[in-house]
């Protein structure tokens, strides 16, 4: 029996239980549907922007996220899941094809992959084949040329996305700094009564979700459903109360803010997008390492933190919503991010990176009946917890995992969970293929007694450089500046990574020729401040790890 069938029978096998036991509490009608949607359970799929693991579910110490954390106590979390590129379009082109930035040939914002790569089928693409109603609300394809202008539509949408009218303001000047006027800011907590339209891209968003959900309930057809909301991604706008849940004199500095002395030059990323903001060039720093005074550190961070609980209210007023609507019991709700953000670590800002709290993203599965029993009579799976009126206390913590996963394997992932034939492993190379995947089934995962197969799992990350010292292009090089790629192995001991000559005109890495090089021990070193590459005691260990590289 194939493990994708094994889980899918295991999922029936606990649906079957769940009714029997809770026969009279569930409703026969109820558990008939279940049966009979056997492999064909609705998907909420979300995706939040730029966002790093610091959620209550992870252990944040400051950041309240009461709705995400609801829905992690009732899912399987995933503490350590990567990102394959800290950018926006790489990152979600990336996971929607289920293949590799090298395979995409996207490592910035020029091209599309049906185009410059290959026709590779993606998620929701392969879904709609099976019979899927497919929809996409806000920001899950990075708009533009990355996804032909259209989010990939028809190919991987039943109808035309949602995009929220006023993200076309996303950088207009409506943050008013302590002169009265209004800028482009960074920080820019807001009225949303004096926003334009009145209202937010992401309040825009979930009204469409719940709508979309309000109308799909009905359908004989299941329904996969998108929903990206664009914070915390900057500019840092949100409506000004979520400031009052983060007192200024509460909010620490990262506890490592200097830039380590034995990090190579090229791996550097000097946050360039902060830099043009209002707020930012009124500081007048130097270029590229100029850090930022502290007490403006301090602003950057709480309003990331304030983005992030304003965030956290729109996905609990969606999974609210899915519950009125009667849909928790048969809807898989996948969470996660395209990759992290830095805030201060090593002295860099923004994404950009290889650092983990650039890759590192929060991924949790929530699956009825599987990760959580199905609700008593009268109980509620996803209740909106207002992190302002409601006493916001700790949850019960969801199943944790702390095995290594990568977003590249989300795609075989819901189809194993959802019954459907798993896409098979790419050849090398497989720009000729359509369908196909560069990930792993991570469903195992999700049953109560799962285990680890592998005695060590591997993430790869990789990022892209101009030249071997910063420049005013490092963060986002066009492809033809790229001359060297960073590319990355991390295991739950270590994480490496090799600096080395890129030709774009071929799209190849030179892996002989090293420009710079890292190696960070996660246990005596998780914040990945002391590189030991160069460390003459560690040159073995530097020896067997970039001959792992280059197989």
């Amino acid at each position: 029996m194939s493990r994708e069938w094994g889980f899918a029978e295991a999922l029936v096998a606990a649906i079957v239980l769940t009714c029997c036991a809770r026969g009279r509490q569930l409703g026969a009608s109820a558990a008939q549907d279940l049966m009979r949607q056997k492999g064909k359970m609705n998907v909420l799929f979300i995706v939040a922007d730029d966002l790093r693991t610091s959620l209550g579910c992870y252990g944040d110490p400051i950041v309240k996220s009461p709705n995400i954390d609801q829905l992690a106590s009732k899912s399987v979390v995933f503490k350590n899941a990567f990102a394959q590129q800290a950018l926006c379009g790489p990152s979600r082109t990336s996971f929607l094809t289920s293949r590799r930035p090298d395979t995409t040939r996207l490592y910035d914002h020029n091209s599309y992959w049906r185009v410059h790569a290959g026709n590779y089928t993606t998620l929701p693409e392969y879904l709609k084949m099976h019979g899927y109603l497919t929809l996409s609300v806000g920001k899950i394809f990075h708009p533009g040329i990355v996804s032909n202008h259209t989010d990939d539509y028809p190919y991987s949408w039943s109808i035309p996305p949602f995009h929220p009218s006023t993200q076309k303001y996303k950088n207009a000047k409506v943050c008013r700094g302590l002169d009265g006027k209004k800028h482009a800011n960074l920080v820019c907590p807001v009225d949303v009564e004096e926003m334009p339209e009145r209202t937010l891209p992401d309040i825009q968003s979930t009204e469409e979700a719940i709508r979309l959900l309000k109308n799909m309930k009905s359908l004989e057809n299941p329904f996969f459903l998108a929903v990206g909301y664009h914070k915390p991604h900057i500019p840092l706008k949100y409506p000004k109360e979520f400031l009052k849940l983060y007192p200024r004199d509460k909010i620490p500095l990262a506890p490592d803010h200097k830039i380590p002395q034995k990090l190579p030059p090229v791996a550097y990323n000097p946050w360039t997008d902060l830099r043009i903001r209002d707020d930012v060039k009124a500081l007048n720093l130097s270029f590229p390492y100029g850090p930022i005074p502290d007490d403006f550190q301090v602003l950057i961070r709480q309003s990331y933190f304030a983005a992030v609980s304003y965030m956290d209210t729109q996905v609990g007023r969606l999974l609210n919503a899915l519950d009125e609507q009667g849909l928790a019991n048969n809807t898989v709700v996948v969470f996660t991010a395209d990759h992290g953000w830095s805030l201060g670590e090593h002295g860099e800002w923004a994404k950009y990176s290889n650092f983990g709290v650039a890759t590192r993203v929060p991924l949790m599965f929530y699956v009825p009946g599987m990760t959580k029993a199905f609700p008593l009579p009268g109980q509620r799976m996803f209740p909106f917890i207002n992190p302002f009126t409601n006493k916001v206390g700790d949850l019960p913590s969801g199943s944790m995992r702390d095995d290594i996963v990568e977003l590249v394997s989300l795609f075989p992932t819901l189809c194993q969970v959802l019954g459907l034939p798993r896409p098979p492993k790419c050849p090398a190379p497989s720009f000729h293929v359509d369908l196909c995947t560069e990930g792993k089934g991570m469903a195992h995962y999700l049953q109560p007694d799962a285990t680890i197969w592998n005695s060590e799992l591997i993430a790869y990350s990789q990022y892209p450089r101009p030249a071997d010292t910063p420049q005013m292009n490092s963060d986002l090089p066009s492809l033809k500046d790229i001359r060297i790629m960073g590319y990355s192995i991390r295991s739950d001991g270590y994480r490496y990574t090799e600096w080395v000559a890129y030709n774009a005109s071929t799209f190849s890495a030179n892996l002989s020729d090293i420009h710079a090089g890292e190696l960070y021990f996660q246990k005596t070193d998780p914040g990945e401040d002391n590189n030991l590459y160069n460390t003459i005691e560690f040159a073995g260990v530097v020896q067997k790890l970039s001959a792992f590289l280059k197989t």
